[in-house]
């Protein structure tokens, strides 16, 4: 399954997830405010997304019903590998450095980093 996915397909993918099922009527309503996608943009991208395995549909009488296949957070695992490959050659701690240089972390982010870090450790030592 090829999952890459372009910045418009999350954008539609993120509605999916969130309401679980929508007819194309249904999708191209949430997303024409934020996005101006007509109802032809809506569906060249739903085949794309079929395409690649990411959703399905049921016909529902006239309408197809689209559900996503991939799990958001499997897109996300897998996007954040890519990244990570992709910029940084695999290596978390020059992302760390990166994304500090520029962007200071809160005391939230810190401890939301050590509690990743402990039980990175933790399962580690199995």
């Amino acid at each position: 399954m090829k999952t890459e996915l372009s910045d418009g397909e999350w954008r539609l993918m993120k509605v999916l997830w969130s309401s679980g099922s929508m007819t194309i009527a249904q999708l191209t309503g949430a997303l024409k405010e934020g996005t101006g996608w007509s109802r032809h943009t809506v569906i060249s991208m739903l085949s794309r997304l079929e395409t690649k395995g990411v959703v399905c549909y049921q016909s529902n009488g006239r309408a197809k019903v689209y559900s996503p296949v991939l799990r958001q957070g499997d897109a996300v695992q897998r996007e954040a590998n890519r990244f990570l490959n992709k910029v940084f050659d695999g290596r978390i701690g020059v992302m760390l450095n990166a994304m500090m240089d520029s962007c200071p972390l809160t005391r939230e982010d810190l401890e939301e980093l050590s509690a990743i870090l402990e039980k990175a450790k933790e399962e580690s030592h199995d």
